[in-house]
């Protein structure tokens, strides 16, 4: 039986009778229709995890106690950051769930020479990583930065430099690598030549996804899966 899942500043590391926030106490309630003495799983979004029993729901709120507490076993794979050009709300909404789903560590929206939409809703970027992580059963919860240009991307990326450019050399598996890996991914039109130019000089991997055109999305999404895992 799945055990509902629930990221929050919650401090389980001593145990014992937590009080839910409002907005948790509705979703067990209405949306979930948890009842006294079901199970659930609370995460501090730092790493720890802990199943907690609802003992009762009441006006004020939902009360659980923590059963046991455990370190999360899914930071499995490379530590990637994802450096994705803004793209249009619903389409760059959807990069940020599924990169989340994927095991991103950080996603870092950036603007670049071919960025139309500039707007981006970080509040609710923020409620959109929580419940991909709560679904996806991450222990640790990402984060979204604000917007940084191009040219800050690439002076503020981790480890190997990977951007992702149509024409650029067939992708190769990081077999064996440990590292943090930053990927980079274009807006819809991709990357410019200038761009390329820029970040290869500032030692990064021109590769691609090979000869298909994709959309934005999709390659954010790809890319983020198998930089962390293949």
């Amino acid at each position: 039986m799945k055990l509902h899942r629930f990221i929050g500043d919650f401090d389980i590391r001593k145990g014992g009778a937590i009080l839910l926030p409002e907005d948790f106490t509705d979703q067990i309630r209405s949306v979930l229709r948890l009842r006294p003495n079901d199970i659930i799983i609370l995460s501090d979004g730092h790493g720890l995890e802990g199943r907690a029993r609802i003992a009762s729901l009441g006006k004020n709120g939902a009360i659980v106690e923590i059963l046991d507490v455990s370190l999360g076993d899914r930071g499995l794979g490379r530590k990637v950051i994802l450096f994705a050009s803004i793209i249009k709300k619903e389409n760059f909404e959807l990069v940020v769930q599924k990169a989340v789903e994927c095991g991103v560590e950080k996603i870092v929206p950036i603007i670049s020479d071919r960025t139309v939409k500039l707007g981006l809703n970080m509040e609710r970027l923020g409620k959109i990583v929580r419940e991909a992580a709560e679904q996806s059963g991450r222990t640790i919860l990402p984060e979204v930065s604000n917007p940084v240009s191009f040219s800050d991307a690439l002076d503020i990326a981790e480890g190997k430099i990977i951007l992702f450019h149509l024409g650029g050399d067939p992708f190769i598996p990081a077999s064996g690598e440990d590292g943090p890996v930053s990927v980079f991914i274009g807006p819809e039109g991709g990357f410019t030549e200038k761009e390329a130019f820029l970040a290869r000089n500032r030692g990064a991997e021109i590769t691609s996804l090979g000869n298909l055109v994709l959309r934005a999305e999709t390659a954010a999404i790809v890319a983020s899966y198998i930089s962390r895992y293949v």
